[in-house]
């Protein structure tokens, strides 16, 4: 097993990366510390002039710490070296860096304004100052789209020092970029075999009223995401989802995070969720990507109080199914 770097060592090695994968001199890539007066007020990071001209410089600046935690989580410098590498070729796009320029324009900017969910803990550090809720351990952070191109989007957190720029306080701006997650990509339910079958298929539209096909009787669940099949279980948390899959379902339900693309919906009353918990682990083992990970935790919707919560929170108050209870020690 090879030696763990250290952090600046990570930096250092990365940095040497980046310099050979963007082919630039060794001046044009440059780590600033954190320093809230100076250009890295919100955590260190590694500056890269993607472009310079007569009218100035284009930097792109990356945030380390977030980085080097996904290193930890067993990611290889290369692979990590590779992804940062490709979101700077997109951001060489000038219209692009415009957007990022503009970030303190909410008139310009609030269009492109997403929720993105991540694991609180596993990002604690990303997220000191970051702009959130937090359900249960799972951070619904406020993002901005800074591009698109053949079907990945490029974004960036909104950090606090923004929400001032904006003359808006967290709440606010975070419900105007909840309803816009919603606009820009809508929530859908998946039918696996329509999805294995169908290339073109798009998913079910069941927020429409008019919407009448059944959404329960399925052993493996039902599959949630949105429209673009990325970062896609954030529609659980969406304007109103929650409540219409319970009246379609005509019954509280499990939420089962598979990964932060999509979560699987399973009605209590036919549901175990000691089972769907060892799944659950299971599938995170076998399936999921680190870097794709959000939670190892069963959570449940409660249609009566329009709340989502820990499943082990309300365990006391959840009535199981036999086939759950048959199993339960004595």
């Amino acid at each position: 097993m090879s030696e763990i770097l250290s952090y600046e060592k990570f930096v250092e090695n990365l940095r040497a990366y980046l310099l050979d994968a963007l082919n630039l001199q060794e001046e044009r890539i440059y780590f600033e510390a954190k320093d809230e007066e100076g250009m890295a007020p919100n955590g260190d990071r590694l500056f890269v002039e993607c472009r310079v001209s007569s009218e100035g410089k284009e930097v792109c600046g990356i945030h380390t710490e977030e980085l080097y935690e996904d290193y930890l989580d067993g990611i290889s410098i290369k692979r990590i070296g590779d992804t940062v590498t490709n979101e700077i070729l997109k951001l060489k796009d000038a219209r692009l860096f415009k957007k990022v320029q503009d970030v303190n324009n909410y008139s310009k900017v609030k269009g492109d304004l997403f929720i993105r969910l991540l694991n609180k803990k596993k990002h604690e550090k990303a997220l000191e100052n970051a702009v959130y809720k937090e359900v249960d351990g799972i951070a619904c952070v406020l993002y901005m789209k800074v591009g698109q191109r053949d079907g990945c989007i490029s974004s960036m957190k909104i950090h606090k020092a923004s929400l001032a720029d904006w003359g808006m306080d967290e709440d606010e701006a975070y419900e105007n970029a909840l309803s816009n997650t919603y606009s820009l990509t809508p929530p859908r339910i998946y039918k696996w075999e329509r999805l294995l079958f169908n290339p073109a298929y798009e998913g079910d539209d069941f927020m429409d009223m008019n919407y009448e096909e059944n959404i329960v009787e399925r052993i493996a669940g039902s599959c949630l995401s949105t429209s673009i099949r990325t970062n896609g279980a954030v529609a659980v948390f969406l304007p109103d989802v929650a409540q219409r899959i319970a009246d379609l379902m005509d019954d509280d339900f499990y939420i089962v995070f598979t990964s932060v693309h999509e979560a699987m919906i399973h009605p209590k009353r036919m549901s175990c969720p000691e089972d769907l918990e060892r799944i659950l682990k299971e599938t995170l083992k076998e399936a999921t990507p680190d870097e794709d990970f959000l939670t190892d935790e069963i959570y449940y919707y409660d249609r009566g109080a329009r709340k989502i919560m820990k499943w082990k929170k309300v365990v006391s108050k959840v009535t199981l199914p036999a086939s759950c209870v048959e199993r339960l020690p004595l």
